[in-house]
């Protein structure tokens, strides 16, 4: 029988998006189809052939770039030998990935729990956390965001858990090392990580013997880019093992290289007893996520069961292409690209804050970067405050930056006042350098912006 396979034109993919879609975190009359129509590399092209910088790899995930023939392969070729098989049995890819993942992690992080994305690795590591310590409560940030599903919804700190409460209990947060705007109104380092010592008198008030785990994002992702002042990490490791209570790492965005190490902790050695990835394994290619555990932490489960499960747990496909992506960044040397192109990137950043009247702070390491936008220098005022309000809709002066960049050929995104970068990990010196000449000219939108209000 012939292969008919369909094909929409442009008018008809808009149509039925907007008819038969539910699109996440937006109010569906304000959705507007943007439609890929290609994309290779660094690119990706739309349905009238005009030529994008993919300057956020999509959600931060399509870190060895769009179409690498390598990944691709690897799924055609494991579709043509078996599709799926069940978490009953074993299967070669899932026992190639395992050992892989237990290779590329830091310290004696061994054994993983393969599911299907970010936030169901949080939510498996908080099961896991649970089940080995006995104990309920686990301490969060309030910058933070772990993921759609119930328990990491609750697990965030960000606005988007609102309308889920009250949602799963147990969760406490803490504020975030945030030296640029800092909560405490203090200065690194005299302040001695005092964002990191009130962790300690949480854990007293709260019940030190009543708490699970600590999870962060050593990186805060989705939520500004907050990169921790050195030591911080250490020192919360520290703490975590002075109580008794476990440390996880919920590397879902900067994992595989991203900030131009495997993972952001190993920029301060520390190792946690849970980590926490998806979107960079396989590049995004196939719906994919783990949760890896220490020995100790696994060696509990060896007479304990692990309640819990996924029919399509370690899934072939998604282990082949995961399997093809590491191999891709080590052959292709992506990691090492990203750390060298995350020192362009921060060079014409830190330009940029000297040349900008908009332009506050400029942070981030290897090609997970952001630019925090303000009214005033002097005073650090935000030019958008972070309120529900302005999560759910673009202040003015950050659509129009926005819309320029598109115009420009350039897609990224924001959240709140910080515009955020990440391109692919194998973008090169003179694409990095094109979307950055346009995001410097389309900078100049917010200095007349801040100067007329």
């Amino acid at each position: 029988m012939e292969d008919k396979r369909f094909e929409l034109d442009p008018a008809a993919i808009g149509q039925y998006e907007r008819e038969y879609v539910l699109h996440s975190w937006a109010a569906q009359k304000s959705f507007k189809p943007f439609i890929i129509s290609k994309a290779k590399g660094s690119c990706f092209w739309d349905e009238k052939g005009k030529r994008y910088l993919d300057f956020c790899s999509q959600l931060v995930n399509v870190n060895a770039g769009h179409q690498h023939p390598r990944i691709i392969q690897a799924i055609k070729e494991q579709a043509d030998k078996i599709c799926y098989v069940g978490p009953a049995f074993a299967n070669e890819n899932r026992a190639e990935l395992g050992r892989l993942l237990a290779e590329v992690t830091p310290g004696d992080l061994t054994k993983s729990f393969l599911t299907i994305g970010g936030g169901p690795a949080n939510e498996d590591a908080i099961k896991i956390a649970r089940a080995y310590t006995g104990r309920n409560k686990i301490i969060t940030r309030w910058r933070s965001y772990h993921g759609a599903t119930q328990g990491a919804i609750a697990a965030t700190g960000d606005p988007r858990r609102l309308p889920t409460e009250p949602g799963v209990p147990g969760f406490i947060r803490i504020w975030d090392p945030y030296c640029y705007k800092c909560f405490f109104h203090q200065e690194y380092p005299e302040c001695d990580l005092l964002c990191c010592e009130q962790i300690r008198e949480v854990i007293e008030v709260e019940g030190p013997d009543k708490i699970a785990a600590v999870m962060v994002e050593p990186i805060t992702a989705s939520n500004c880019r907050i990169v921790p002042p050195d030591g911080y990490l250490e020192r919360l490791r520290k703490i975590c093992d002075e109580y008794g209570i476990l440390l996880i790492f919920d590397e879902v965005m900067t994992g595989f290289g991203r900030t131009g190490e495997w993972f952001a902790c190993n920029h301060w050695n520390v190792v946690p007893d849970i980590m926490t990835m998806a979107k960079g394994i396989d590049s995004g290619y196939v719906p994919l996520g783990a949760t890896i555990v220490t020995s100790r932490v696994a060696e509990h489960f060896e007479d304990n069961t692990l309640y819990d499960g996924l029919t399509n747990f370690g899934h072939p496909l998604a282990c082949a292409a995961a399997i093809a992506a590491i191999h891709v960044y080590r052959e292709e040397k992506m990691v090492e690209n990203s750390r060298a192109m995350g020192e362009v990137l921060m060079r014409e950043l830190e330009r940029m804050k000297e040349e900008h009247h908009c332009v506050g702070d400029v942070r981030g390491k290897g090609l997970f970067a952001a630019i925090e936008l303000v009214k005033d220098k002097e005073t650090r005022e935000r030019l958008v405050p972070w309120t529900v309000e302005y999560y759910e809709k673009k202040h003015p002066a950050m659509g129009e930056l926005l819309s320029s960049l598109k115009e420009e050929g350039v897609h990224t995104y924001a959240r709140w006042n910080v515009l955020m970068i990440a391109p692919p990990l194998c973008i090169t010196e003179e694409e990095l350098m094109e979307g950055l000449e346009k995001i410097d000219k389309a900078l100049t939108i917010v200095d007349k912006y801040i100067s007329a209000t």
